[in-house]
């Protein structure tokens, strides 16, 4: 009963984690390629102060959620609840990772500019933390479904 109650909370947490990339997907990236400078920056700098302040606590409980899912099936490391498990996890670090390797820095960066103090080349930041983002994207959608497998097909 504890692996399937963990396995819900590592699924919830797992989900709101994954949405932000559907989003980014469906429309956000859009917006903000079409966004002129002074407002890219401006929504930019409202998004990372927003995630800064609530998102690292989904991200906590779901990295914890998913290394308590992986500890509690590694007695049977062939099952396919272990494997997707910990599949999820090491995609859910990466993407962890390259947050903080990678697009808060750049957040970091975007931060101390000025509406009236844009550097030329704002848009090369941009393109950076898309690419970053993306392959953000790819960890934890992986990881997301990779534990939907899991849950589907490996829980008893």
């Amino acid at each position: 009963m504890a692996n399937k109650i963990i396995l819900f909370f590592t699924l919830i947490t797992y989900s709101i984690i994954v949405s932000q990339s559907f989003m980014y997907i469906l429309a956000l990236k859009d917006v903000q390629l079409n966004l002129q400078a002074g407002s890219y920056t401006e929504i930019r700098k409202l998004i990372d102060t927003s995630m800064r302040g609530n998102f690292k606590y989904v991200i906590y409980a779901a990295l914890l959620f998913s290394l308590l899912l992986v500890i509690l099936n590694i007695k049977n490391p062939g099952s396919l609840v272990f494997i997707t498990a910990s599949i999820a996890f090491v995609a859910l670090v990466a993407d962890t990772l390259l947050t903080v390797k990678g697009n808060l820095p750049i957040n970091d960066i975007i931060n101390t500019w000025s509406a009236d103090n844009i550097p030329a080349n704002w848009t090369d930041y941009r393109t950076k933390w898309f690419r970053i983002f993306q392959y953000r994207q790819l960890a934890n959608i992986t990881g997301f479904v990779s534990l939907l497998v899991g849950a589907v097909f490996g829980s008893k």
